[in-house]
């Protein structure tokens, strides 16, 4: 028998070898998709004869269809011809269910606990008596004269060798019934463990075909056997070798954002096409989708410093007139520029302290838990390496914050210490309104590290009070003015030390 064209094809010659041919798909001047040559393999130790039919030569673009069943509860657009979908656990002869486990169900099946990918549903099939259709689908918006690979996985539900194993036709026909492409799996052996097999082959639809008809038959009859699980039904397309380059050491690049550096990304692209279009993409969820980029529609693309984020660039290809339609695409290797953002460094306010009175330094950052941080020069600081460490310099110091994420990259700030001798508090002061001396401050009182000011009347009611913020009091209480009169106020520091005195408030 001759060997089917786009497919693999096997024969036992001895115990322990396996005699492999391969009509293999290539480009030709005369085809732009493929011509099939035959290429012959010889195996040993080999046993399984479920092998996946992995014949394209060039590039494939991204899955046109890809039915994976979900978690269960989707309704898909396919029909089981003669079979009834059930909810049980476990299916009967001519039944199938959509499920993320499947039991033994007391049966010689093996248990199935995660479908292909381990995270969804798949398809549970219990073949009837009869050999006929399990799976139709009608699939449309392809590219007509275009080459696509089909492909599923498939797991034998039986762990029984003596009983009937499945044996499946995969068929792709046009929606008048012609065949554009088939493959029989033979019997899928038995495995100790539930192993889950790709099968897979390609097609070309003809002009004007758009809308093919995948067709799926069981061979072999129910009854005693004959149990499987179907997951992942793909097409994608596929056409020349294409293949994207980047200067060396930057396909993959991990930076700072201040460090980026412009990278030329060159494409290249075997011959197949007719007249190829070029649209250069991004993807910043890791490839879950891609954008084009704008005016990005040569065999080049530059890319520029950008926002932190995570990158992945590729380029596509299709026949002119066709870029537009995802599914004439095929796409190129896929490059990466992870940017990393710098730390925020904020050295905090400049602090004034008092001869022989230490001031807290007040630096921050984002993620300040993974951060480490560095003041300079470290002369006159209780640790150097925290973010807000004690600062007693005997003269006016600047100090500088740097801080360094978990990705390495740095930032910058800077906060100055002034030192005074004393603190000086005014006396008195005239809230008359006339624009002189009309509130009381306290100069060179830095409140930002615990310090409290308050202001009592004659009957010790607290009537001004300041904490985290500039001690500065117009002789209002509530709004309403105080009359003339002496009041009291109260310093006190973190450390408990406590600054008492009188205060005259005139009219």
């Amino acid at each position: 028998m001759a060997p089917r064209r786009n497919s693999w094809h096997f024969a036992k010659v001895r115990p322990g070898v396996i005699h492999i041919g391969l009509h293999l798909p290539v480009f030709s001047k005369s085809n732009p998709c493929f011509r099939s040559v035959l290429i012959l393999f010889f195996f040993t130790g080999i046993t399984n004869s479920n092998l996946f039919a992995q014949l394209c030569t060039g590039s494939l673009g991204d899955p046109v269809v890809k039915i994976d069943f979900g978690t269960g509860a989707a309704n898909y657009a396919f029909t089981a011809p003669g079979y009834r979908l059930t909810t049980s656990s476990c299916p009967n002869d001519g039944e199938y269910s959509i499920t993320t486990f499947q039991s033994n169900c007391g049966r010689q099946w093996h248990a199935v606990s995660a479908d292909h990918t381990g995270g969804g549903a798949f398809m549970m099939v219990n073949a009837s008596n009869t050999p006929g259709d399990f799976y139709l689908q009608t699939v449309s918006n392809l590219c007509p004269n275009t080459t696509y690979e089909f492909s599923a996985w498939v797991l034998n539900v039986v762990n029984n060798p003596a009983l009937i194993k499945p044996n499946l036709t995969f068929k792709v026909e046009s929606t008048a019934g012609a065949v554009l492409n088939q493959y029989s799996t033979g019997d899928i052996g038995v495995f100790p463990q539930p192993t889950w097999e790709p099968f897979g082959f390609y097609f070309t639809t003809g002009a004007g075909t758009t809308t093919v008809v995948l067709r799926i038959t069981n061979n072999a009859p129910g009854g005693g056997g004959n149990d499987l699980a179907l997951d992942d039904i793909q097409f994608r397309p596929c056409g020349p070798t294409l293949r994207s380059a980047a200067p060396l050491g930057l396909d993959t690049v991990r930076t700072c954002e201040y460090n980026q550096l412009p990278i030329l990304y060159q494409g290249n692209l075997s011959s197949g096409f007719t007249s190829p279009a070029y649209q250069w993409q991004v993807s910043v969820d890791t490839a879950r989708t891609w954008t084009d980029i704008s005016g990005a529609n040569t065999l080049q693309f530059t890319r520029i410093p950008s926002s932190p984020g995570y990158y992945l660039y590729r380029l596509t290809v299709a026949e002119s007139g066709s870029l537009g339609i995802s599914s004439c695409r095929i796409s190129s290797n896929i490059h990466l520029a992870e940017i990393y953002p710098k730390p925020i460094a904020n050295a905090g306010p400049d602090r004034t302290k008092f001869a022989g009175r230490p001031v807290q330094l007040l630096g921050s950052s984002d993620g300040m838990a993974g951060n480490q941080f560095e003041w300079t020069p470290p002369l006159y600081l209780s640790d150097a390496s925290m973010a807000n460490p004690l600062a007693d310099p005997p003269q006016l110091q600047s100090y500088h914050l740097k801080v360094t994420n978990g990705k390495g990259c740095i930032s910058r700030d800077t906060v100055v210490v002034s030192v005074v001798d004393k603190l000086y508090v005014p006396t008195a002061f005239t809230p008359n309104g006339d624009g002189k001396n009309d509130r009381w401050n306290i100069p060179n009182l830095d409140l930002a590290d615990g310090a409290v000011v308050q202001v009592f009347d004659r009957a010790g009611q607290v009537v001004f009070n300041a904490a985290n913020s500039a001690a500065s009091w117009d002789g209002n209480f509530q709004g309403a003015p105080l009359p003339t009169g002496v009041y009291i106020y109260l310093i006190r520091f973190r450390d408990g030390y406590v600054m008492k005195g009188q205060l005259t408030l005139l009219r």
